[in-house]
């Protein structure tokens, strides 16, 4: 009697299924097994497919390693270590030591794991997973929150936003990239990686913490508030697309909750496409992006001495002095520092850095002869902090010598006086003490 190996059967399922079923293409795109089968199933496949076909009767395989316990076992029933997904989707008996993550946790634990080899997984791992989760939604519902009176269709152009608009629309078409290279590949790990510093380093720590004096003390259709919701808007149609194939819940809450008219599903709103004038290389603003970038991560550290020592709370509470002896350095950092008002109230250092005041130098003595100072790290400027000048604006919390100076709103700068007198609020009188 004849026997027929037992991988016969398995290893010519790619007739059975791909050539019979019409909607279905031969060869398949893919074929996804666990590492052990380079010998059982993609083998048997493939000899199969050659003897009859003359060709493979896959495009490509991914192969993936094994899934073991937290503590890098292998999971048993009767040692008790098992993860049932189940109950990390859904729960277990007692909610607080067994909560329910739902599923898109589970899925960017996926994304977030090398399944080129073994991976681990448990409760600690994905309680990680689920803080990295909580700030890509805490993000996005961030952004989502503040285009609610956005119109798409009455937004600027690129050419009219500010430099700090373009350069993070630039960054935005960068990861957009990036991330549909990590999908084509199957690069998960590559993906989730560019996707958490994104949101972290680029939008949380960067653009969108600069970005609220924009969006909260600006009038409504101010240009730097629209200009900025209009990077809000991109961000938000890119990143909801972009994470939809790992994190669908989350994405589909997000798109029917968006104030634009869109498609009933994200999944019907096509790809993301990113315009093509966001990649124009503009190296010289790129450059300077980052040498603020690296200058903020150096003020802030003086300015948390500052904090530390309880001289100030907010970095509004502080005056900055950045002095360097580069003409390079100190040419860049000039021409975001204008010293009659005639900025656009962006690109200016004292938004980047969240104070109230930038005083530029190429005299060291100035910044080292400051309340607090040092020398960055990051970016080699000597950074000097004091206590700013001038009294606390009762609506932005920025130190000026001009609050106190306006009879109808003695509480404001003028910049604040100005948004208040534009919708109608034409004086503010200083509350009486209570006696």
């Amino acid at each position: 009697m004849d026997t027929m190996d037992v991988w016969f059967d398995s290893g010519s399922s790619w007739n059975a299924v791909t050539k019979q079923s019409p909607e279905m293409t031969f060869p398949a795109d893919v074929y996804l097994e666990g590492s052990d089968q380079h010998r059982g199933w993609f083998q048997s496949s493939l000899l199969t497919s050659v003897a009859t076909e003359g060709q493979a009767p896959y495009k490509k395989v991914l192969t993936h390693g094994f899934v073991l316990d937290q503590n890098g076992l292998k999971m048993s029933k009767s040692v008790g270590n098992v993860v049932d997904p189940l109950k990390l989707v859904n729960g277990g008996n007692n909610q607080k030591t067994e909560p329910a993550y739902g599923a898109d946790v589970l899925r960017l634990w996926v994304s977030s794991v090398d399944y080129s080899g073994d991976v681990l997984v448990g409760p600690e791992i994905i309680k990680t997973v689920s803080d990295s989760y909580r700030k890509i939604r805490n993000t996005l519902r961030y952004i989502v929150s503040n285009v609610n009176d956005y119109d798409p269709r009455t937004g600027m152009s690129f050419d009219e936003l500010p430099v700090l608009d373009k350069y993070m629309l630039r960054r935005l078409a960068t990861i957009a990239e990036d991330m549909e290279a990590a999908y084509e590949t199957s690069s998960f790990v590559r993906l989730y990686q560019g996707l958490m510093r994104f949101a972290t380093v680029d939008l949380s720590n960067f653009y969108l913490d600069i970005a609220k004096d924009r969006l909260y003390i600006s009038g409504t259709d101010d240009y730097r508030r629209r200009s900025c919701q209009k990077v809000l808007y991109h961000l938000l149609e890119i990143l909801t697309r972009s994470i939809a194939p790992i994190l669908p819940h989350t994405a589909e809450d997000l798109w029917r909750n968006v104030p634009w008219k869109t498609s009933s599903s994200v999944f019907e709103a096509g790809w993301i496409q990113p315009e093509p004038s966001w990649s124009h290389e503009d190296p010289e603003t790129d450059a300077a992006m980052e040498l603020f970038r690296r200058v903020r991560t150096d003020v802030n550290k003086c300015l948390d001495a500052a904090r530390n020592a309880k001289r100030i709370g907010s970095g509004l509470a502080a005056k900055v002095s950045l002095s360097v002896a580069d003409d390079a350095v100190i040419e860049a950092l000039q021409k975001f520092n204008p010293s009659s008002g005639e900025g656009n109230t962006v690109d200016e250092l004292c938004y980047y850095l969240l104070v109230s005041e930038v005083n530029l130098s190429k005299d060291m003595a100035v910044a080292d002869g400051a309340e607090f100072s040092l020398v960055g790290e990051e970016s080699g400027v000597h950074v000097g902090v004091d206590v700013a000048s001038g009294n606390k604006c009762d609506r932005c919390w920025v130190y000026s010598e001009q609050v106190g100076k306006s009879e109808n709103h003695p509480l404001l700068c003028d910049r604040c006086e100005e948004v208040m007198t534009n919708i109608g609020v034409t004086s503010q009188p200083v509350p009486e003490l209570a006696q």
